[in-house]
């Protein structure tokens, strides 16, 4: 298994990008809801298969401020292999390392101010769970595939001339010479300052510098400012930016990621002025079809609001209230939840819940699903069933609700509820055992499928409507 990169090797990065820079002598920088009974889903087995064709009649979320949201898998991905779909077990895998990364973040002392290398600084990885949005960069403006990550603080793209490489992309990497609005940033400038709370950073002739490693990689290069262009009308000069020429990765094709995290450098602070630090988006039920991620406008009045904690400072934290399956609300203590808490992620792909909790879930729905054929398990899934004699027929699958505080529920779309690990021979629980009720939770991105999922951080709240794609 991969592990994160250390805070050390991170700072050799940064001397050899340095040394690089120096003898370069440069200095820029399955949303089937039909149901048999009111707590039941009943669908056709095919449809838990992924499809291998875009729907090009999607609808997208039709406002303003609003950025077409595609999986980086699948027929309708710009980056990727279009017919290639992550294994269980490698999703399992990138899901565990990105986890493990969430969990570092929050191990840190945030008091500590001690030497730059010895700094633990790891954001989570992306490869897997991420979903993508095209945005422009630079005068003449340029389009990049960035993964949006509500994980991350820090946008940035891999730029030219890669002096320390770069990781293949689909798109032509940015040029940070042949844009009249890019500009390094001293290491004297307010956001160097705050990169330096959060990654590795350095200074070269009075430039600022930046590393950043993550649970399957790392990004070296120029803190600078740039033009950032959402749509035609949503133009954002000084857009604070990290320009990549030394980077390493899992990533597919995309040419780096788009921060939605919660401190000063992250996005949805930087425009602030603009969006009121509302942003919004939905994930497709399926990968052949659309969402949209959407900055600012109104807020969708089907939207149920529970309140952002403050238990973590660096990530989206929600209170779990409890948990229901089949319509029967699971008998667990209110305290199995608030021991680690739960962080909303939209990096995760699955569901991390807290033993205590999952072992009541996976009890109760495989009470429920007697009547098909349970297998041993695969990559870390259970319960799994084998429904390959059933391809034909329409499967029963209990709804499963995660209720939040302030009695917000979020019905989980069938869509999240099961994942087709080895076809239909072997399909599974979508939800994870975090192997104790000490560590956090997470409530991953394929549990927050076709719900407009809206973060009001101005008013610290998050909600969840119906229907959003």
């Amino acid at each position: 298994m991969a592990t994160p990169t250390s805070p050390a090797f991170l700072l050799l990065l940064l001397h050899v990008f340095l040394f690089l820079l120096c003898s370069s002598k440069k200095g820029h920088a399955v949303s089937a809801n039909r149901t048999t009974k009111n707590h039941f889903h009943n669908v056709p087995a095919n449809s838990l298969l992924p499809s291998s064709v875009c729907d090009q009649s999607t609808k997208v979320f039709n406002r303003a401020s609003s950025l077409k949201v595609v999986s980086k898998y699948g027929p309708c991905s710009v980056t990727g292999d279009l017919k290639t779909f992550p294994s269980a077990a490698e999703i399992v895998l990138q899901d565990d390392l990105r986890v493990k990364s969430l969990r570092t973040r929050l191990s840190m002392n945030s008091s500590t101010t001690g030497v730059l290398g010895e700094k633990k600084t790891t954001i989570p990885s992306t490869r897997y769970g991420g979903y993508t949005v095209a945005v422009g960069l630079g005068t003449p403006k340029k389009d990049f595939s960035l993964i949006f990550d509500t994980g991350s603080d820090l946008t940035w793209t891999q730029c030219e001339p890669c002096l320390g490489g770069c990781f293949p992309q689909k798109e032509e990497k940015f040029d940070p010479t042949k844009s009249t609005s890019y500009k390094n940033l001293s290491c004297l400038s307010e956001p160097c300052k705050s990169i330096a709370k959060e990654s590795i950073q350095r200074c070269s002739s009075g430039t600022c510098l930046y590393g950043v490693q993550y649970g399957s990689g790392y990004t070296v290069g120029f803190l600078a400012t740039e033009t950032l262009t959402i749509t035609p009308s949503d133009v954002f000069e000084n857009f604070v930016i990290g320009c990549g020429e030394q980077n390493d990765g899992k990533f597919s094709g995309e040419a780096g990621l788009l921060g939605l995290g919660r401190s000063s450098i992250a996005l949805p602070s930087q425009t602030s002025s603009k969006y009121k630090n509302l942003f919004s988006y939905c994930l497709p039920a399926s990968s052949s079809s659309a969402g949209h991620l959407s900055f600012g406008g109104e807020v969708s009045n089907a939207a149920k609001f529970t309140p952002i904690t403050i238990k973590f400072k660096e990530f989206y934290g929600l209170d779990v209230a409890g948990i229901s399956v089949g319509g029967r609300k699971l008998a667990i203590d209110a305290s199995v939840f608030k021991t680690g808490g739960t962080i909303i992620d939209s990096g995760t792909t699955l569901t991390y819940l807290p033993s205590t909790a999952f072992s009541a879930l996976s009890s109760a729905f495989q009470e429920m699903m007697k009547k098909y054929t349970l297998t041993n398990g695969t990559s870390g899934f259970q319960p799994c069933y084998d429904f390959s004699k059933n391809a034909n027929d329409p499967i029963t699958i209990p709804k499963i609700s995660i209720f939040f505080e302030g009695g917000v529920e979020v019905d989980i779309d069938v869509s999240g509820i099961m994942l087709a690990v080895n076809g239909l021979k072997e399909v599974c629980l979508a939800f994870r055992d975090n192997r104790n009720d000490k560590d956090v939770a997470i409530f991953g991105n394929l549990q927050q499928k076709t719900y407009e999922v809206v973060y009001d951080v101005a008013k610290g709240m998050v909600g969840f409507a119906r229907g959003g794609c």
